[in-house]
């Protein structure tokens, strides 16, 4: 199922922008203190890097994904989850916007 709203948290109305504007996202954190973001990452091909482990969902578009290590480009479309390892590495393929919610473990 596709998160189409998410109630009850802070939002940082400054947003993180990367990769020259290519990905945009505002950090929520919830009541109990679990931290969220959620952005759009417009068509490009670009590498993300993590610190903690991450599951990306997507919530509108999609995106190719490919995990370090991995040679394997997988799709993933609304609904869609894919899990990233802490300390570790991501390629991401957008065609169109890509609409995600990144989830930190």
């Amino acid at each position: 199922m596709t998160t189409t709203q998410i109630s009850g948290v802070a939002v940082n109305t400054q947003a993180s922008v990367y990769f020259d504007g290519k990905c945009v996202s505002h950090g929520i954190t919830f009541p109990d203190g679990t931290k969220k973001s959620v952005g759009v990452v417009l068509p490009a091909t670009l590498t993300f890097n993590t610190g903690a482990p991450e599951i990306m969902e997507c919530v509108a578009g999609g995106c190719e994904y490919k995990l370090a290590g991995s040679d394997a480009w997988l799709k993933s479309g609304p609904g869609d989850t894919f899990s990233i390892p802490g300390n570790s590495s991501f390629d991401i393929r957008v065609a169109e916007a890509y609409h995600y919610i990144c989830h930190f473990g």
